[in-house]
């Protein structure tokens, strides 16, 4: 059996209409943090109806109802995802060996933050970060990723769009 999982982070109040597409193809929705805005979880609808969302740096500014967590997990077939914003892993570029010790019985660690898109995948677990998928400091346009997850492979697909 296999499941899909977008992965999307750093929103500041805005969701792409193209990435909602994409995840509305999918099993399970992620946010990284930094969300800003309850109408963009609302927007996030996966087949399975499951968003796990984080509080970024920005939530507690922008958000009236701040109840996120600050770490989250989501267990698939093969392994789990640890999910944060990655901000107290160092300000402009979380250390991956941080996260990576932070979070060692993870298969993939998620991280935002940064609104660059990052697939580190030179250790266990493998890091990575969908870059921003708003408005923005999109680096190139709004972004998110793809995770296909089985008991036996593991894969993670990248999107990106033309800023508007």
């Amino acid at each position: 059996m296999s499941v899909s999982v977008a992965i999307i982070s750093d929103t500041h109040g805005h969701l792409d209409p193209r990435i909602i597409d994409i995840i509305r193809e999918c099993d399970y929705a992620i946010h990284a943090g930094d969300i800003c805005g309850e109408e963009v979880l609302a927007s996030m609808q996966p087949k399975s109806a499951i968003v796990i969302a984080v509080a970024g740096n920005n939530e507690p500014r922008c958000m009236v109802d701040f109840s996120l967590p600050s770490v989250s997990e989501l267990s698939l077939p093969g392994g789990k995802i640890c999910i944060e914003h990655g901000h107290e892993h160092g300000h402009h570029t979380p250390c991956h060996d941080s996260l990576r010790q932070k979070h060692p019985d993870a298969r993939v660690i998620v991280y935002g933050h940064t609104h660059k898109m990052v697939q580190d995948k030179s250790a266990l677990p493998w890091v990575i970060n969908p870059g921003a998928a708003g408005q923005t400091r999109t680096h190139g346009g709004p972004s998110c990723l793809v995770l296909t997850a089985s008991n036996d492979a593991w894969a993670v697909k990248e999107f990106r769009f033309s800023a508007n």
